[in-house]
């Protein structure tokens, strides 16, 4: 069996917060002047494009420019361009294009078609020797380095912080671009944290519920995501609000749920759940929450904003652990290749 500390999963994870100092420093001057563009000339709306854990990036994204800067903010649709060839118009829109690898041919033909029908596109890309970083207006380095395993971690952390830094400079959000600041060592303290617990839940688990609300749904979507990636089992991400519906006729005795949560207005939705998924049975595992029912997994208190991605950097690390504990490379997951060529 693989020791789970050899991983590269584990040594690019525990990378993150140097990636976010660097990343910092580095996109300052480029992040101020995007901000000041922003407040000049706000767009009508704000269109994401990503895929896989960038996609996750990007509901991240739309919860905290809708909440914060008033903006709609909707996911662009690749296929669109690359498939159906068609071309929205885009007149008056900022393009937030994210990838590890900037490389993906759909994400840079719909790059490209939305350029061409007026978007000014912004790109946090991880590779600066790629066609989509080449491609924007403005570009802000990830400054992850090199990521070889297939699981992202420390590229979906640093594109978080990016969307931080950049919505902070946009608004001049002096409190949030105090939480940008202090988010590596953060960073460090919750790669520190103990999650270990959740493990006699999970390692035999077939299915399983994540759970998360507000800009803390999008951490929701990246956490099943590598449950899926790196573990071979079934796992799906729902807005507390949403599971309430359809999803809850599933949960009966025994059913692993793992519950998020951040210190702001969305916390008591999902407080209120621990209690419902005990009364039926479930396996509640609680994150970011104080005495609720279920096994509550250690968590840092800081501002809400940077919570989520303090929960997913501690989450990594358990992951990780996981994978190996049930057989498994978390570095090197079935059928998958690190740039997914999607046409």
């Amino acid at each position: 069996m693989l020791d789970p500390h050899s991983t590269l999963m584990f040594a690019e994870a525990a990378e993150a917060a140097a990636a976010i100092r660097q990343q910092h420093a580095r996109n300052a001057d480029a992040a101020a002047r995007l901000g000041e563009m922003l407040r000049d000339s706000p767009p009508r709306v704000v269109i994401t494009l990503a895929r896989g854990s960038s996609d996750n990036a990007a509901t991240f994204a739309r919860y905290l420019i809708e909440t914060h800067a008033g903006v709609l903010t909707s996911s662009a649709s690749p296929s669109v361009s690359s498939v159906y060839d068609a071309a929205p118009g885009m007149d008056g829109t900022i393009m937030l294009a994210m990838s590890q690898s900037g490389r993906s041919p759909d994400l840079v033909a719909a790059a490209t078609a939305a350029k061409d029908q007026g978007a000014f596109l912004v790109s946090l890309v991880n590779d600066e020797a790629s066609p989509l970083f080449a491609l924007a207006d403005v570009a802000l380095p990830l400054c992850a380095s090199p990521e070889k395993s297939v699981a992202a971690t420390k590229s979906f952390i640093a594109t978080l912080a990016a969307i931080l830094h950049m919505l902070a400079e946009w608004q001049q959000d002096a409190r949030l671009l105090d939480a940008v600041r202090a988010l590596p060592d953060l960073l460090e303290q919750a790669w520190a944290k103990d999650w270990s617990a959740a493990l006699p839940t999970l390692q035999a688990a077939d299915h399983l519920y994540v759970v998360g609300r507000g800009h803390g749904f999008g951490v929701a979507q990246e956490m099943a995501l590598k449950f899926k990636e790196t573990c071979g089992f079934h796992a799906e991400a729902f807005s507390a609000a949403e599971i309430r519906h359809g999803p809850m006729a599933l949960v009966g005795p025994d059913f692993p749920v793992l519950l998020t949560a951040q210190n702001d207005e969305s916390q008591e939705s999902v407080r209120s759940l621990a209690d419902q998924f005990t009364a039926r049975g479930a396996q509640v595992l609680v994150a970011g929450l104080q005495g609720t029912s279920g096994i509550t997994l250690p968590a840092l208190e800081a501002d809400p904003l940077v919570q989520p991605i303090l929960l997913v950097q501690s989450f990594y690390r358990m992951v990780n652990q996981l994978s190996v504990a049930r057989g498994r490379d978390p570095d090197r997951p079935p059928t998958l290749a690190k740039v997914t060529e999607t046409l």
